[in-house]
C-alpha cells in the first residue's frame, strides 16, 4: 500500500480519475449480466437419487427441501461429522443469509443449508451463532460426495480430487470444500440439477466484501478471507474518536 500522502490530488483530477474506472465498472456489469443470462441457459440434469436428509421435522428427501417452491439452492457448508464447529469462512458466509430469505421465498426460490455434521451438531451451533435459517445433514447420505464437496481419506490420499469441474491436489483440498447448487422442481414433481459453483465463485452474495471492495482500503487481505473469524472470536476494539471538544 502506498503512503496515502502521495494519493492526495485535486478534485478535478480526482474527478478524471473517477469517470474513468466508471466505464470499467459499467464493463464489469455488462460482463455480469452478460454471464448471468448463460448461465440460465445452462441444460439441466435430472436428479434420480432418492437423497435423504435429517431435519429437525424428521427425514427429508430432496424433493421435500424445495418446501413447495419451484427452485431450490443449497449453501454446501462444511461442517463435518466429527468437526466441533463449521467453518469460519462458511460461516462467515452464513451471516449474509437470513436476511435475504423473505426475498428469494417470495420469489419462487427455497435457499438451505446442507453439511454431514449430525443435526444435534447443526442444533448447537445454530444457537451459539443465533442463526434461525434451514439447516439440515446428509450425514447418513452420498449427497455431498456426488456433488464433489465432501471427500474420501482414500480420495484424499489418490493425490487429487474433483473440485470445482476440475482435478484438485489432495494438498489444497480437505475432506469438506464450498459450493452452492441449484435445482429446479417440474409440475410432476420432478427434480433437476441446474448449476454449481465452488471456491470463490460465491463471493457476490458476500455483502460484507462487497462493501469491503468499495472501502478505501479494500479487504486488506492476506489471503482469501485471511480476516474472517467467526462472529463471536472477534476482539472488541476500542473506538477511536477523531477529537474532543472537552
Amino acid at each position: 500500500m502506498s503512503d496515502p500522502a502521495s494519493r492526495i490530488v485535486s478534485r478535478e483530477a480526482w474527478l478524471e480519475a473517477r469517470k474513468a474506472l466508471l466505464q470499467q465498472e459499467k464493463e464489469l456489469t455488462h460482463q455480469r449480466d452478460r454471464v448471468n443470462a448463460a448461465r440460465r441457459a445452462l441444460p439441466w440434469v435430472k436428479v434420480d437419487k432418492d437423497y435423504r436428509f435429517q431435519t429437525p421435522e424428521g427425514e427429508k428427501t430432496l424433493s421435500d427441501l424445495f418446501e413447495g417452491r419451484s427452485q431450490l439452492m443449497i449453501n454446501h457448508f462444511m461442517f463435518g461429522p466429527d468437526w466441533d464447529a463449521g467453518c469460519p469462512g462458511c460461516s462467515f458466509f452464513a451471516d449474509h443469509i437470513e436476511g435475504m430469505l423473505p426475498h428469494l421465498n417470495n420469489h419462487d426460490v427455497t435457499f438451505v443449508t446442507v453439511s454431514r455434521a449430525p443435526l444435534s451438531k447443526i442444533e448447537a451451533y445454530k444457537v451459539r451463532m443465533n442463526w434461525h435459517f434451514p439447516w439440515v445433514s446428509s450425514a447418513d447420505s452420498d449427497f455431498n460426495y456426488d456433488f464433489h464437496v465432501s471427500f474420501t481419506p482414500e480420495q484424499l490420499a489418490s493425490g487429487s480430487v474433483t473440485y470445482n469441474f476440475r482435478q484438485t491436489p489432495s494438498e489444497k483440498a480437505h475432506d469438506e470444500l464450498p459450493g452452492l447448487s441449484s435445482f429446479y422442481k417440474d409440475g410432476q414433481g420432478q427434480v433437476f440439477h441446474t448449476y454449481s459453483q465452488y471456491a470463490r465463485g460465491g463471493e457476490e452474495a458476500l455483502g460484507t466484501l462487497m462493501i469491503l471492495d468499495h472501502a478505501p482500503l479494500g479487504r486488506n487481505e492476506t489471503g482469501t478471507l485471511s480476516f474472517v473469524k467467526r462472529k463471536d472470536e472477534y476482539a472488541q476494539k476500542p473506538v477511536e474518536k477523531a477529537g474532543c471538544c472537552h
